[in-house]
């Protein structure tokens, strides 16, 4: 077997993969194993991304989010009483849109395969890159001189989303138990703790 062979099978292994990972997400009834689901999909995508020589963007995809993201998504799940039901009613809702989106994906891989079949040039018949390469530096290289503004501007829209996340979960609503530290530091021992005495019971 070549190692193209072998590199299409594991494409197509792996992308497999990724579409049962895909439905397990959005056709799971227990949020937690969505969740999971979801770790699953990133975790694969970054597999991809390795076997398309993008390294840094594959590493990049576990670090941040199944590292960092999809445990945040996890407390997350665990924290909020989520209603199921509502959540199936807005699948069946919206269900066509999300067949629209999937027939074009669908159109848009179709169309690369016919073009690859046609013997036409593609990225992915491109050379390979010399082993000196790397493209971890070639792209902080690009993002850190033309793309700096960008870059600085996303730091500071998702500060700005870390700030709202804050902000809607410390909000006050019924049943809520909100911490209160001043009351906290001001309790004494007496108020914590009284010591009752109880007299012995008399057996005849």
């Amino acid at each position: 077997m070549t190692a193209n062979l072998l590199t299409s099978v594991l494409f197509y292994f792996y992308g497999a993969v990724l579409v049962a990972a895909s439905l397990g997400v959005v056709l799971a009834r227990n949020p937690v194993r969505a969740a999971l689901c979801l770790v699953l999909a990133f975790f694969t995508s970054a597999v991809l991304w390795l076997l398309l020589e993008a390294e840094f963007l594959g590493i990049v995809l576990v670090l941040v989010y199944v590292g960092a993201v999809m445990v945040l998504f996890l407390f997350v799940v665990m924290m909020l009483d989520i209603n199921v039901a509502q959540l199936r009613e807005g699948l069946v809702r919206y269900a066509w849109l999300g067949a629209l989106v999937a027939g074009v994906m669908i159109g848009e891989v179709a169309y690369v395969v016919w073009f690859r079949h046609l013997g036409l040039p593609l990225a992915l018949d491109a050379p390979p890159l010399p082993l000196a390469y790397s493209n971890t530096k070639s792209l902080g290289a690009v993002l850190y001189t033309d793309y700096l503004l960008p870059f600085q501007l996303a730091a500071v829209v998702l500060l700005v989303a870390i700030v709202a996340a804050i902000s809607l979960t410390t909000r006050r609503r019924p049943g809520y138990k909100h911490q209160d530290i001043a009351a906290q530091v001001a309790v004494r021992s007496a108020d914590r703790l009284r010591i009752v005495k109880v007299e012995a019971e008399k057996r005849p």
